[in-house]
């Protein structure tokens, strides 16, 4: 159309500016394109896209204890404490059997790790804990994006069924563009020691006497250093229990004919898992579970097939009876919104081309539907530098926006058509017809 053109008495703007410089309007569309196309590949793929919780949690066990009294003794004493923190919101707190959480909510834009150093520093400084209390657990609320879950499972005993799951935990880890998985519905490990009141009277001991001399020998300490002819040489003394049979092994007391009285004379230790309610059942049997997650720019849909490819290949691997199974794969969703998005735009591609084509000009019908991928083309191309990612909610305004442009196309042309019918020229009836 731009042949027809009279430079002179086109008016200002930019559509006026490309219908006489149709050079340019090409050269426009196929950087666009190229663009698009090159940045495709780099553009991050999630389900959902990451936001920031902006909350601190301080949690802390304190086992055996009631409810009231984690309310009393952990709760309250950690809230007294951060009042008057800078950027806190609100604070929330929830005192369950044994373990008392603390949730602090931020203002909005404050500075997440100076709010997380205050709190820390605060907490830290409380010296009225219960000593049966466990130091407290303080960080950052992290959302992560669960992508696929693995489950093994089987007709085995939990402790070997559980070391099954860390063996694929950590093998999943180590595939490619994978790097957190967490291994979740599994009782923790957890060393018993059931001290008898018989061996206690026996043996005049009490059970402070007990507790004392564990936490007592079960630890490493640093002994200093020598300095010799030879060198430097730096001592430590390693006594930290990590088995059953270490702990019962641990000094308790040395008898008057010097011999050595053992925790494992007056105890049996267990080597088991803590009592809770964890368990999972898959496929009616036994099971742990692998979730994996994506961080950072990790692709979802690539991540979910590496490990169904991890998966079909670790189950040749296992034991007898023991399967392993990749469920509920959120990447499905997205996979399918987006082959919903890129059917829609070839129909939408097709069908205008079609009409246009029929009832106008093949020339016009080529322009127009050409229009249609050229512009996603160039949003395609600006995402990754405004940190946008494909995922359902982005993949909903496309389709959205598709209805939008495909019915742009088919009224713009339609009214570029109508002006050339009233014998205007092609530049004339491109400009007109575009700007109403």
């Amino acid at each position: 159309m731009s042949a027809d053109a009279n430079p002179a008495s086109l008016p200002r703007g930019p559509v006026a500016w490309f219908a006489a410089n149709g050079v340019a309007a090409n050269l426009l569309v196929l950087v666009i394109a190229c663009t698009g196309l090159f940045t495709l590949p780099r553009i991050k793929k999630e389900v959902f896209p990451e936001f920031s919780a902006d909350q601190v949690s301080v949690s802390m066990e304190y086992r055996g204890a009631s409810p009231e009294e984690v309310e009393e003794a952990v709760c309250i004493r950690v809230e007294e404490a951060i009042q008057g923190v800078d950027g806190i919101k609100r604070v929330r707190s929830t005192a369950n059997e044994g373990r008392g959480m603390v949730t602090v909510e931020l203002l909005p834009g404050a500075d997440a790790r100076r709010v997380l150093d205050d709190v820390k520093a605060r907490v830290d400084a409380i010296d009225t804990f219960p000593e049966e209390a466990e130091r407290p657990v303080i960080q950052e609320v992290i959302m992560k994006t669960q992508v696929i879950n693995v489950a093994v499972s089987g007709a085995a005993e939990e402790a070997a069924l559980k070391q099954l799951g860390e063996r694929v935990r950590d093998e999943i880890t180590a595939q490619p563009g994978i790097t957190q998985a967490e291994l979740v519905v599994a009782r923790p490990y957890e060393i018993s020691i059931e001290v008898s009141e018989d061996a206690l009277r026996r043996y005049g001991l009490t059970f402070d006497e007990v507790a004392r001399a564990v936490r007592r020998s079960s630890l490493d300490l640093p002994g200093g250093s020598i300095k010799t002819e030879g060198g430097e040489y730096l001592l430590r003394v390693k006594g930290q229990a990590y088995r059953a049979p270490d702990f019962g092994r641990l000094p308790l007391r040395t008898l008057e004919d010097g011999s050595r009285l053992l925790l494992g004379d007056v105890a049996r230790v267990v080597y088991g898992f803590a009592d809770t309610s964890q368990s999972a059942r898959f496929n009616n049997e036994p099971a742990v579970v692998i979730q994996v997650f994506r961080v950072g720019d990790q692709d979802a849909i690539r991540l979910a097939d590496t490990v169904r490819r991890y998966v079909d290949e670790a189950a040749a691997r296992m034991p007898p009876g023991i399967h392993v199974t990749a469920y509920q794969d959120y990447s499905e969703y997205l996979r399918a919104r987006l082959q919903l998005l890129l059917r829609n735009a070839r129909m939408g591609f097709v069908l205008v081309f079609a009409v246009l084509a029929l009832f106008l000009r093949f020339r016009l019908a080529f322009w127009v539907s050409l229009g249609i991928p050229v512009s996603f083309l160039g949003t395609l191309a600006l995402m990754p530098t405004l940190d946008i990612s494909v995922n359902m909610i982005s993949l909903f305004a496309f389709l959205i926006v598709l209805g939008i442009v495909v019915d742009d196309a088919i009224v713009v042309s339609e009214n570029i058509y109508a002006h050339l019918q009233q014998g205007k020229p092609g530049w004339q009836a491109a400009v007109d017809g575009a700007r109403e």
